[in-house]
């Protein structure tokens, strides 16, 4: 790899402005009764874990008609449920808030709860938060809360719903017309929906009301592009964007095309690109790094893979968990055990703590290579951490155990998963379902399409 020519550090594109601030802090009042102090630690108590997270509908549901709550409690238990983006808990923390006698309606914590449910793709739930924001509380909606209900129905594919919101905000109040975030917001959720002939009308839009177009709109456009596969479409917003004058490439723009051409096994036209950025000055950092590893991992290339290690060492750049995986998937796939091994090893002694992705790799290798046996060794690794593994970790084993026949040990890591209260989904049935018919078992099949009816 070309070592990259010593340019001063372009300015990176400026962060999108966060819809939110801090929710309201209640004042305690010094007069408050002692009895009322019990139901406050209980609920601090209980929130801070994560079981109390995940049973917080019931634990609200036995405080509805406490209204002198320590305010702390609450605060930090919705700060918790919309970090973890548990939007039923969130909701109902909410609404238990409502209720103290210290609660005082900010529209920044409806922004911030309806940015919460366009993550989770619920607009339904944030149509009816938005409906009480201005029935019940008579608060006026800013542009904040607009644009994160914008996000809200965006994202969940409802772009009409979507439009229809900025309709709306240009007839709202001087202080809630659509500015560039809210646009940059919008373009996101029509890239995100493949929904690529509505972004000209909306630039024509943006130009009419006197917005110009900044780098984080046109590093969404070209990344939205680069992630459909649309890699003509791509380079003419690249050409736009360096036309405009107005704005130029950063490292977005450049990991945003590298990934592109490297996903679809352009490895070519991938390093032409990664050169062409540094010339215009623009400085890869770790992710790029990454992005070009993945891709030579891909086009089955592991001596640039591991070239680009090297590189990345003389750099003092620092192998994150990602890089790690990437190297390990690519030695498991390649049925190289042996050195997939190693990078495992090599991960935890820099430091780096391996995460769910780096033990799915390590199953997938194993399984390549016919090594079921080492499986529960790994699963046992995680015992002895804080790792919490996940579905696409289950849906590797089960599905690896299904393929060697394994029907008995599947069974146990399909319990061993209940246990762990990981919810089983509709891949983790099927394959099971089709391991089972495999072996003739006919009833066991019927048995968990039964569950599976149940599940939907």
């Amino acid at each position: 790899m070309d070592s990259p020519a010593r340019c001063p550090a372009t300015t990176a594109s400026p962060p999108l402005r966060a819809p939110f601030v801090v929710m309201a802090r209640g004042r305690r009042s010094s007069s408050s009764a002692p009895e009322a102090e019990q139901p406050d630690e209980a609920l601090a108590r209980i929130l801070r874990t994560e079981a109390a997270v995940s049973g917080v509908t019931r634990k609200a549901a036995a405080a509805q008609q406490s209204t002198r709550l320590w305010p702390r409690a609450v605060l930090e238990a919705l700060d918790s449920a919309v970090a973890s983006s548990r939007w039923e808990s969130a909701l109902e923390i909410f609404d238990l808030m409502r209720k103290q006698r210290w609660y005082e309606p900010r529209s920044q914590t409806y922004a911030r709860l309806l940015m919460m449910l366009g993550r989770c793709r619920q607009p339904g739930p944030a149509t009816a938060l938005f409906k009480t924001m201005l029935s019940e509380e008579a608060l006026a909606p800013t542009v904040d809360v607009y644009t994160a209900l914008v996000g809200a129905y965006g994202y969940s594919g409802l772009i009409d719903e979507a439009l229809a919101t900025v309709d709306r905000m240009k007839g709202a109040a001087l202080g809630c017309k659509p500015d560039e975030y809210t646009f940059s917001v919008l373009i996101n959720c029509c890239c995100k929906s493949r929904r690529f002939d509505l972004i000209p009308t909306v630039l024509d839009e943006m130009e009419f009301l006197g917005l110009g177009c900044n780098a984080v709109i046109h590093n969404g456009i070209i990344d939205g592009y680069g992630k459909a596969g649309m890699l003509e479409e791509m380079e003419n917003a690249l050409s736009n964007m360096l036309e405009g004058g107005d704005t130029v490439p950063d490292i977005y723009t450049m990991n945003s095309i590298v990934w592109a051409y490297g996903n679809r096994g352009r490895v070519d036209d991938m390093e032409k690109w990664y050169s062409e950025f540094q010339l215009m000055g623009v400085e890869p950092d770790t992710r790029t790094f990454n992005i070009m590893m993945k891709s030579y991992g891909k086009a089955n290339m592991p001596e640039k893979m591991m070239s680009v290690l090297k590189y990345m060492k003389r750099r003092f750049f620092s192998p994150t968990a990602a890089t790690f995986n990437i190297i390990i998937e690519c030695f498991g796939k390649a049925g190289n055990i042996e050195k997939m091994e190693y990078y495992f090893r090599l991960m935890k002694i820099q430091g780096v703590k391996p995460n769910p992705i780096t033990y799915c790799s390590l199953v997938n290798g194993y399984s390549k290579a016919g090594l079921l046996d080492m499986v529960p060794a790994i699963i046992r690794q995680t015992e002895n951490t804080d790792i919490v593994l996940d579905t696409p970790f289950f849906n590797c084993v089960i599905s690896a155990y299904a393929k060697s026949g394994d029907i008995k040990i599947m069974e146990e890591m399909l319990q061993l998963m209940k246990d762990k209260k990981c919810k089983p989904g509709k891949v983790i049935y099927t394959t099971m379902i089709q391991a089972y018919i495999a072996h003739g078992m006919d009833e066991a099949a019927r048995l968990l399409e039964t569950e599976v009816e149940r599940f939907d």
